[in-house]
């Protein structure tokens, strides 16, 4: 199971300071009064020791979220601190937002609560605190924990992290994946249905944060995401909101912000950088079993692109790790538990080390093989994509290589960026539906923010119009000219140059005579 460590609270120098008597809008009874105050003086493995201590002792947790956040808590001084509180630092806080203090405090525990009960070996688990009753309903109380989610951008950063955390595993605690018998050999009932809708919620909040965020925003859903990576209904239905590609434009290398490669790698820090790839690198494992998700991982080239550049920028020997891995994974999958239906395209291992050719994988694998690496399953996943990476480019004509190539919007110069290339092949751009979806790509990659691969479709679409017949009018047609012509005032000379030698190209019949 993935374990993912609790972020500590700013203010965790408050919690012992909590006067809870004198906090009367929480509406405590004087029983549950009690019971926080004996949590407080017993371990957490005593509390915890009964099922219905325990459940009871969850519930006033959740309860005291659920009255601070209808208090409005969340917005205040707590919720805008940065940096760890000094003890003089948290007792101001908890004099001026003492809710603010009790939705951390409330949170931690609870956290606490949920990561002892994961790792005990007694009969008290997440399932039998959280879920209650003849038929293992979900407590309603969790509603509180969503609370907190559904404040936005407003809201406490490090309560949403814990929130989305903690709803992520008493969550999964229901899926059928995830059961196991009691002591006696008898499953004890947990609804996954009475759990479906909360997880929809949160799969709905995770794939908003990476579809929205940017930056260390993301940070906030990627722990809640590998947590639900620990279960297979969990794992099918963030592929069903379309994840995989959310995740692999998290991963994406800003191309063109900076021209010093480690600052470009992702938006956020090399920690966030692993945890969405090690969630892309567990999706890989259904890709035998699911057509849904190898056709997920080939959509627009994207999560292929975005592994290969990770592996080609090394911005820690973690990441690296696994990127190969998940493209070993990709590289050897196969349709043959889960064909696609008829009249689509087939996504297989041979489609994907495709993508990674033309994504420049061979180049960067073999540096990879030049290392010494201290872990002997790196080396062997540098081995074997290096053994399948040079079968299937043998077995590529030089057609087929350029086309993955413009397909993947990753244009690197080479042989197949040449007069003789397109003397040869510039027929071959019409497509065989005559639709010229490759000169239409190429137009498309005007647009785009990496100046090398600006630079380069110039050239392509200029070699077009040199050899196919009535290339000028097709391009012209098709809208080149019109983004070509603002490159030629392009800052960067090479690109200005090759935007130049495009545009004249197009206009000139007789391109060879001013050459």
């Amino acid at each position: 199971m993935t374990t993912v460590s609790s972020p500590t609270s700013l203010v965790a120098y408050a919690f012992p300071h909590i006067q809870w008597d004198a906090l009367g809008s929480l509406r405590l009874t004087s029983q549950e009064t009690a019971l926080l105050r004996m949590a407080e003086t017993n371990p957490i493995d005593y509390t915890l020791a009964d099922s219905r201590d325990a459940s009871m002792y969850a519930r006033v947790l959740l309860k005291l979220l659920a009255e601070s956040s209808a208090a409005g808590t969340g917005t205040g001084e707590v919720a805008s601190f940065t940096e760890k509180c000094t003890e003089e630092q948290a007792m101001q806080a908890l004099d001026v937002d003492p809710l603010g203090v009790v939705t951390h405090y409330a949170l931690t525990k609870l956290h606490e609560i949920i990561t002892t009960l994961s790792t005990a070996a007694s009969g008290v688990s997440v399932s039998s605190v959280f879920y209650v009753g003849k038929d293992g309903l979900l407590v309603e109380q969790w509603k509180a924990l969503l609370r907190i989610l559904n404040k936005g951008g407003k809201g406490d950063l490090f309560a949403q992290k814990v929130a989305s955390m903690s709803l992520a595993k008493i969550l999964i605690a229901s899926c059928p994946s995830k059961r196991s018998a009691s002591a006696d050999g008898k499953a004890r009932p947990v609804s996954y249905a009475s759990a479906l809708e909360p997880m929809e919620a949160l799969n709905a909040w995770i794939v908003n944060q990476l579809k929205n965020a940017s930056g260390s925003m993301v940070g906030l859903a990627s722990p809640a995401l590998m947590v639900m990576m620990n279960a297979y209904e969990s794992r099918m239905m963030f592929c069903q909101a379309g994840g995989i590609k959310y995740i692999a434009r998290q991963l994406r290398v800003e191309n063109g912000r900076n021209s010093d490669k480690k600052s470009k790698v992702g938006q956020g820090s090399v920690q966030q950088l692993y945890e969405l790839t090690f969630c892309l690198w567990i999706l890989t494992y259904e890709l035998n079993q699911s057509h849904s998700i190898r056709a997920d991982f080939a959509k627009d080239g994207q999560p292929v692109l975005a592994l290969v550049e990770l592996v080609s920028l090394a911005p820690r020997e973690k990441v690296v790790r696994v990127a190969l891995s998940s493209l070993r994974n990709l590289a050897t999958c196969n349709s043959e538990e889960d064909p696609e239906p008829a009249m689509t395209t087939k996504y297989d291992g041979k489609h994907f080390l495709s993508e990674m050719i033309a994504c420049g994988l061979m180049k960067s694998v073999s540096l990879l093989r030049e290392r010494q690496f201290t872990d002997p399953d790196m080396m062997d996943d540098v081995s074997t994509l290096h053994k399948l990476l040079t079968e299937n480019y043998h077995d590529m004509t030089r057609w087929e290589v350029y086309k993955n190539e413009v397909e993947s919007g990753h244009l690197k110069w080479g042989s197949t960026h040449t007069e003789a290339f397109f003397k040869e092949n510039a027929r071959m751009i019409e497509g065989s539906d005559g639709d010229f979806h490759l000169l239409k790509v190429l137009i498309a990659l005007l647009s785009g923010q990496d100046e090398e691969v600006t630079a380069i479709a110039c050239y392509d679409i200029g070699e077009f119009v040199r050899h196919y017949p009535n290339g000028r009018a097709i391009a012209k047609r098709l809208g080149a000219k019109e983004l070509v012509m603002p490159l030629i005032e392009h800052e960067n000379p090479e690109l200005q140059r090759h935007a130049l030698q495009c545009v004249s190209k197009i206009m000139v019949n007789n391109w060879e005579y001013v050459k």
